[in-house]
């Protein structure tokens, strides 16, 4: 009897489980990334109030972000858009978006996006008017605008 039958058997890791998890992981990570925080230009310098608060959507999903700076201009993503016909083809897309949820929503009625407008604080009150108003026209109703929080010692 030899007891000296020795078996060069190696036992290797099954790397499936933790391939799989990792997959997931990145999966997980690249759905719920916010691409959100690229909508906002951070050149434009808001205006300080003391009470500033972060925005309340009062339940709402979808948001409008518009970056306006000291000319009056509308910045997105970074770039310069004419503000009536980029206003109006996002209204055109939350009109869309409503009606594949099927609540559908007619030109002129109130549209359940919310716009939250980030104006310089030297941007004279006609030209941010002026984006209100553009605003309206299209069915934006819902308003939030932002400021800087004062530095408190």
């Amino acid at each position: 009897m030899s007891s000296s039958m020795s078996h060069d058997s190696s036992a290797e890791p099954n790397l499936t489980p933790i391939l799989d998890m990792v997959f997931q992981l990145i999966t997980f990570f690249m759905l719920v990334i916010n691409f959100r925080s690229a909508q906002i230009d951070a050149s434009l310098k808001l205006p300080v109030v003391g009470s500033a608060r972060p925005v309340d959507t009062k339940g709402a999903t979808d948001l409008l972000v518009l970056n306006v700076d000291a000319e009056g201009r509308l910045i997105v993503y970074g770039i310069a858009r004419d503000i009536d016909s980029y206003l109006a083809s996002e209204a055109q897309a939350s009109r869309l978006a409503s009606r594949r949820e099927g609540r559908p929503i007619a030109e002129g009625e109130e549209l359940p996006t919310m716009v939250v407008i980030r104006a310089d604080q030297a941007t004279p009150f006609h030209l941010l008017n002026r984006v209100i108003q553009a605003c309206q026209q299209n069915g934006f109703r819902n308003f939030a605008l932002k400021a800087m929080q004062s530095a408190s010692t």
